[in-house]
């Protein structure tokens, strides 16, 4: 069984910590607030109270075959970079990392996070495709060129069938999975002859770009395009 460690529990920490004792309860969480231990210690294997940066204390609570560590140790910019560069003395391998800025996320990759987080970034990131457009249900992004996106079936591809509509080459887009808007579960789609609906929803995969032209409702949208708002998101480097 994995195990993990988080250190800090803000907002992020106590998020993660829930999202994995869902596959696993070998977490040990570290903070230097007894408070926030006290709350929390029950949900993990083990609970430590001290400071992130003291490198002789983590050196003795964080095994150095631990599958990963998260840090998150609020706006505290200068400590959390400091337990980072620990962290990679200590051999971890998989360290991540929230950031508050470009900046800080720059920095924490280059004494060893292999992977920096922005929360509030990554919320605007997923906020904002549904803002822009009504056929929008729900936008995840994976990559920078890639997202995953219920979306409902648009005036091009009402009527037509799955083979006529040919999504993949018109808008670049994959068709995953389908549902009935008044349904959540999905199904997949093995027909070529079926003929979508105006109260489908589609699970589609493809680029912000693409799933932008699918479901944009006026010129003024799909002359922005989702790239231009998305390009702020994903900085040079990243």
């Amino acid at each position: 069984m994995k195990q993990f460690a988080i250190i800090g529990l803000g907002a992020f920490g106590i998020r993660m910590l829930e999202e994995l004792l869902s596959v696993t309860n070998e977490i040990i969480i570290i903070d230097k607030d007894r408070e926030i231990i006290e709350k929390y210690k029950d949900s993990a294997k083990a609970a430590y109270i001290s400071d992130a940066i003291n490198e002789i204390a983590l050196s003795k609570i964080i095994p150095k075959d631990i599958d990963a560590v998260i840090v998150d140790l609020g706006g505290k910019i200068e400590v959390s970079i400091m337990a980072t560069n620990y962290l990679k003395k200590i051999g971890v391998k998989e360290i991540v990392v929230k950031a508050q800025t470009d900046e800080h996320g720059e920095v924490l990759a280059m004494v060893g996070a292999t992977r920096v987080i922005y929360p509030d970034r990554e919320a605007a990131m997923h906020v904002t495709p549904l803002l822009a457009s009504s056929l929008l249900f729900n936008f995840l992004p994976i990559s920078e060129n890639l997202a995953l996106a219920e979306v409902r079936a648009n005036e091009y591809c009402v009527g037509k069938t799955l083979l006529e509509a040919n999504l993949r080459k018109e808008f670049g887009l994959n068709v995953v999975a389908m549902r009935n808007i008044e349904s959540d579960k999905f199904a997949f789609i093995s027909d070529p002859a079926y003929t979508f609906k105006d109260n489908d929803i589609l699970l589609v995969a493809g680029s912000e770009e693409s799933i932008n032209a699918f479901s944009r409702e006026g010129e003024s949208v799909g002359k922005r395009g989702f790239g231009s708002v998305f390009k702020n998101f994903f900085p040079k480097g990243r």
